[in-house]
């Protein structure tokens, strides 16, 4: 509810929702009578794959809980489908677990906090991105040996750490929602506690580090004198066939998707070199690449080429029914990370290869930093209210943080209900993980159980 609509409208309208679908009722989880058999979903999900990485993917998501979690967005998605919903939509992350957050760059090479993924988003609605971040909290704690107790309280810390951030942004101005960031070296300024101070100056130094002449000694080797990317099985190599053909391939499209100043760098590059990547749990299978490009001094650029497949929001998302889908998903995923960050990589555009297939492209490792899960719960609680903050922005910037607001009210009972939502999912994905590992024991799921 926006447009002419006041603010004051938008949080009423948010208040009276509550009728509907009350804050408790969000805490409550039991598994539909006719929920699918998510390792038959797994299965489905590997349609178009690279048929020799996916015993790589099963073995990444059999290795705990939180692993498995991390690998079956589209389980989860059919799951909270299962469930009622405020009506409230923005655009969501769609894969919004505590391992999508992270340090990154912006053009200006300030070190910012905020979501990292987006091979998912989709506008939806708003509570399935915090009850996904809510049951990842609750598994990453458990994974990491904390209490039940512990652990729901490190899921309430980030709901309320969202609830109160949507309640201030929605105060604001759409421009001062859309400049609002998570800065590191204003976080670092403002610290009062030495220890805390000390950490989040390692955090910048390490991310500044994470940048392509420091990638380059480790990636690359010099094949008679022309760089080329080094194999290193199972996780980077080049089958028959791949080398720069595959960015070739549809590279003027990629070029075209770029604002005009960013073609005049782009095109300072040449293109040297192209392999195979495993990235991250979900993702492995699908087509991911690391392309090497370097300017007339061998200066590199590393790009990284992924495939865009559709989300696993649209079949339960109502707008996206009978409607449609958006031209290009790697559009989808360009637009969705510009949306949902407060800032985006240079180079980040889309292109379509010659065979049909759809891609985005972003720099490899650009000053980019993921969170390195401990037992620490001072640490974790911490870092979850971050996760909630950021989310705030995100969704703020594209629907009614009025509304929103509205409807969270001011008292605790929302966030209470997501950390039992938490708890109660988290026991879902045990049972879920559980039937993977017999799977794989019974001979059904193909693995490789040591896979880096």
């Amino acid at each position: 509810m926006t447009g002419t609509a006041t603010r004051k409208d938008q949080a009423e309208d948010g208040r009276a929702r509550r009728e509907r679908v009350s804050r408790v009722s969000h805490g409550e989880w039991e598994p539909a009578g006719d929920r699918a058999d998510p390792i038959a979903m797994l299965e489905a999900s590997n349609a178009g794959r690279l048929e020799d990485l996916v015993p790589i993917r099963f073995g990444r998501m059999a290795a705990n809980p939180f692993a498995f979690l991390r690998g079956s967005a589209a389980v989860m998605a059919a799951d909270l489908a299962a469930v009622p919903t405020t009506g409230l939509e923005t655009q969501v992350c769609g894969d919004c677990h505590l391992m999508n957050f992270g340090l990154f760059a912006t053009p200006e090479r300030n070190v910012v906090f905020g979501l990292n993924d987006f091979d998912e988003t989709l506008p939806g609605p708003w509570e399935w991105d915090l009850k996904r971040l809510a049951a990842s909290l609750v598994v990453a704690s458990q994974d990491v040996r904390l209490s039940d107790k512990k652990a729901v309280e490190i899921a309430i810390a980030s709901v309320r750490s969202y609830r109160t951030r949507i309640a201030e942004l929605a105060a604001m101005t759409p421009l001062e929602v859309w400049y609002d960031r998570l800065d590191l070296a204003r976080a670092i300024a403002e610290s009062t506690d030495s220890k805390m101070r000390r950490k989040r100056e390692e955090m910048d130094r390490q991310a500044r580090k994470r940048v392509a002449e420091n990638l380059f000694p480790k990636l690359i080797t010099d094949n008679g004198g022309a760089p080329r990317i080094a194999d290193q099985p199972p996780l980077i190599y080049h089958p028959e066939g791949v080398g720069i053909e595959v960015v070739l391939a549809f590279i003027d499209t990629y070029r075209e998707s770029l604002p005009k100043d960013r073609r005049v760098l782009f095109d300072r590059y040449t293109v040297r070199d192209a392999a195979i990547k495993v990235v991250g749990v979900g993702s492995v299978g699908t087509r991911c690449y690391v392309a090497l490009f370097t300017d007339d001094d061998g200066h590199p650029l590393l790009l990284q080429v992924k495939e865009a497949n559709k989300s696993v929001l649209e079949p339960h998302v109502p707008k996206a029914k009978g409607k449609k889908a958006k031209a290009h998903n790697g559009e989808r995923v360009v637009v969705g990370q510009h949306l949902m960050q407060p800032a985006s990589d240079i180079f980040l555009g889309w292109g379509t290869a010659s065979t049909g297939k759809e891609f985005y492209v972003r720099q490899l490792r650009d000053m980019k930093l993921s969170v390195t899960l401990t037992g620490d719960a001072v640490e974790l609680t911490r870092y979850a209210g971050y996760c909630g903050l950021a989310l705030a922005r995100a969704h703020a910037n594209t629907g009614s943080a009025a509304a929103i607001a509205g409807y969270l009210g001011n008292s605790d009972k929302f966030d209470e209900a997501l950390g039992q939502f938490g708890l109660a999912y988290a026991r879902q994905t045990v049972r879920d993980h559980a039937a993977l590992v017999e799977a794989i024991d019974s001979g059904r799921i193909p693995a490789i159980l040591d896979a880096i």
